[in-house]
């Protein structure tokens, strides 16, 4: 079964996230900061890693640079993701080698298709792949990067952020008019 690491600080993008790809399935395994991703890294062994490019401690791209850079791991394809709100420096993510990038919310259909084939290729360089000195003069395959803003993405993510607040906003308010109602 093909492994992915998730790496995101959003509970949210964890949950939708990790519902796509083992509807899939995927093993995934999910952390939520980048020095959790690099101790997972390790014991989880995956063929993927979906990491933000905004996290605590460390960055999505700090973690693909290790990856990249980790003759352990010459496997390992990276994703960065990245949400409406954050900074995604393409040129950072080139440097990186990022195998492509994912906006956040994740879409069903844009993430699967750009975790499958690169998930396939880790998986054949996994079990069938030359000698490291051979696989350092072939350069690796690239999927396209994958960054799309449309309307409808940009609505789904106020909805999920108007979703996350709706609650306390509705709590505040009952307490101020029970509180102007003298019942407090």
């Amino acid at each position: 079964m093909t492994r992915i690491l998730l790496a995101d600080d959003s509970p949210h993008a964890q949950r939708m996230g990790e519902q796509i790809l083992t509807e899939e399935g995927f093993e995934v395994v999910t952390v939520s900061d980048g020095d959790s991703a690099l101790l997972r890294l390790e014991d989880v062994d995956p063929d993927l890693v979906l990491a933000d490019v905004e996290m605590p401690h460390r960055t999505g791209y700090e973690i693909c640079q290790y990856v990249k850079l980790s003759p352990r791991h010459k496997h390992v394809r990276v994703i960065l993701t990245a949400g409406v709100k954050d900074r995604l420096d393409e040129a950072e993510a080139r440097r990186v080698e990022a195998d492509g990038i994912v906006q956040k919310p994740f879409q069903a259909s844009l993430l699967l298709g750009a975790v499958k084939p690169l998930a396939e290729m880790a998986v054949k360089e996994r079990g069938s792949g030359p000698p490291p000195a051979a696989a350092a003069k072939r350069p690796a395959p690239r999927a396209p990067v994958v960054a799309l803003v449309d309307p409808e993405r940009v609505r789904a993510a106020v909805t999920v952020a108007l979703d996350a607040s709706l609650s306390g906003i509705i709590d505040e308010i009952t307490e101020k008019v029970l509180i102007a109602l003298g019942t407090r």
